[in-house]
C-alpha cells in the first residue's frame, strides 16, 4: 500500500487571520460613522422639502376652494373643509382632496391653518410644526409663503 505524501511545508494555510477581519471592520466602522450623519441630515431636509411642496399644493388647493365658494375655510372649518361641505358654504364643489381624510405633514402631524392669518400679508397661514411637532416654537415651524 503507498503512502500518502505529508502536505508540503511550504504551503501557508488559506483564509484571514484575526487581525485582517479587525482591520476590516474598524475600516466599516469609522465608514458608518461618517456616512450616517449625513445621509440623517439629507433625511431631514427631504422631508422640509416634502413640508414645503405640500404646503404649496394645499394653498393652490384652498384657492381653488375659495374660487368656488367666495372665500377661504374658516379657522373653526380648517383644513377638513376641502373634504366634507361646511354648513356656511355655498357653492362648495368638492372634496377638494382625494383620500377623504385631514392632510398630515411628513412628521405625520397635522397641519395647522388659521383665517384670518397672524402674520401680515397673508390671508391665512397653514404651517406645519416640523419635526418637532412643537406648534410653539414658531422658529421651527413651515408656513406657506
Amino acid at each position: 500500500m503507498p503512502k500518502s505524501a505529508p502536505p508540503s511545508p511550504s504551503r501557508r494555510d488559506e483564509g484571514f487571520t484575526l487581525l485582517e477581519l479587525l482591520v476590516v471592520i474598524a475600516i466599516l466602522g469609522l465608514l458608518i460613522g461618517l456616512v450616517a450623519p449625513a445621509a440623517l441630515r439629507q433625511l431631514g431636509g427631504a422631508r422640509n422639502s416634502v413640508a414645503r411642496q405640500s404646503i404649496q399644493r394645499l394653498s393652490e388647493v384652498l384657492d381653488l376652494y375659495r374660487l368656488d365658494t367666495g372665500s377661504y375655510p374658516g379657522t373653526e372649518d380648517g383644513l377638513h373643509a376641502l373634504i366634507a361641505r361646511p354648513a356656511s358654504a355655498e357653492n362648495w364643489n368638492g372634496p377638494y382632496v382625494k383620500d377623504g381624510t385631514d392632510p398630515l405633514d411628513p412628521w405625520h402631524h397635522p397641519y395647522i391653518y388659521r383665517n384670518p392669518s397672524d402674520r401680515p400679508g397673508h390671508d391665512y397661514d397653514l404651517c406645519s410644526a416640523g419635526s418637532s411637532g412643537n406648534t410653539a416654537d414658531r422658529a421651527t415651524m413651515i408656513c406657506n409663503p
